[in-house]
């Protein structure tokens, strides 16, 4: 594969959204072609609640993937991104639901489990050589330290239909090369617009923008940006890719975020406070369940963070400038 975008053509799939919009301009800069997409509504009666472990969700997605049946949906929309797949060198999966705050339903297991890998086979099927699918890092839950393994522990709704999108494309992975499949777990990607930056910046400039302390924990917390260029950089790398990779660490604590996002110095509390806090939200949430896994999350990661494990971007020099302090910065002075 070309080490030059320009030299590809590119088609991004679900390019009105957030991210897929963002890649979709970072390709034009560079003089790619590129086509943008609207991504198809598909529904999937898998439960991804029942678990992530035992496979069972995953294989029934695989199942509803692969389905013969003529006129349903899942065809008509296999055989629809087949046609426009045809011709490109990569495809970017940029679609989905973003909801972490909301319940199951069968259009998210749809939209984060069932398109993913409908789009995939339509992608080999079509001779395209890379796919790259747009997962979360939030498959791995409240691990202290995210990496690019296959261990999953999603503690949401939504978290559970992206973990369950992954697995789908591992069970299939085999049948469609030589494709060469590529899942980004993007972190906690912000952007001047975005409503959940927009809320970042509010609280990080109000009285209660505060940090476990000693305040020094890495973030997780990245810039659109950044993932637009990796993503991109994954895309058209010669040489083969890794099944899963993660988007790098930008270089921020929590305290330098807050900082950015609030100008002005957050407060530090005692770490057994914010446990307590935390894990006293999380009981209630379950109870009311889980509309509250959302917020209490962001919480999370505004007191304590998430490490990362140096992956693959790091192993070969893809490490993207770091532009999150700024792009807060920005966003902030332009409220």
């Amino acid at each position: 594969m070309s080490a030059d975008s320009a030299e590809l053509r590119w088609l991004v799939l679900g390019a009105s959204g957030f991210v897929g919009s963002a890649i979709v301009e970072e390709l034009k800069q560079r003089g790619a072609t590129v086509v943008s997409m609207a991504a198809p509504r598909l529904r999937s009666a898998a439960l991804s609640a029942q678990t992530t472990q035992s496979g069972q969700p995953a294989q029934q997605i695989v199942a509803e993937a692969q389905a013969l049946v003529d006129g349903s949906a899942t065809v008509e929309c296999r055989e629809a991104l087949r046609t426009a797949f045809a011709g490109f060198d990569v495809v970017v999966n940029a679609a989905g639901l973003a909801t972490p705050g909301h319940g199951e339903s069968p259009e998210l297991t749809g939209a984060n489990a069932l398109l993913p890998t409908v789009a995939a086979m339509a992608a080999k099927d079509a001779g395209v050589r890379r796919f790259v699918h747009l997962s979360s890092a939030s498959v791995q839950g409240h691990r202290r330290v995210i990496d690019e393994s296959a261990d999953r522990a999603p503690f949401s709704a939504y978290s559970r239909s992206k973990a369950l999108g992954e697995q789908a494309l591992e069970l299939v992975a085999a049948q469609l090369a030589p494709l060469s499949l590529v899942t980004v777990r993007a972190t906690s990607v912000q952007g001047r617009s975005r409503p959940t930056t927009q809320s970042l910046i509010k609280v990080a400039s109000s009285p209660i923008a505060s940090v476990a302390a000693p305040g020094n924990f890495a973030t997780p917390v990245s810039s659109i940006d950044a993932l637009a260029w990796f993503v991109v950089e994954t895309g058209q790398y010669a040489a083969q890719v890794p099944a899963v990779i993660l988007q790098p660490w930008e270089g921020l604590s929590v305290s330098d975020v807050l900082t950015a996002a609030g100008g002005r110095v957050p407060r530090r509390l005692p770490q057994f406070v914010c446990r307590w806090i935390l894990s006293a939200g999380y009981f209630t949430s379950r109870l009311l369940g889980e509309k509250l896994h959302g917020p209490l999350r962001r919480v999370e990661l505004m007191w304590f963070g998430q490490e990362q494990t140096p992956g693959w971007a790091a192993s070969v020099g893809l490490t993207p400038v770091s532009s999150i302090a700024t792009l807060l910065e920005r966003a902030r002075e332009q409220r």
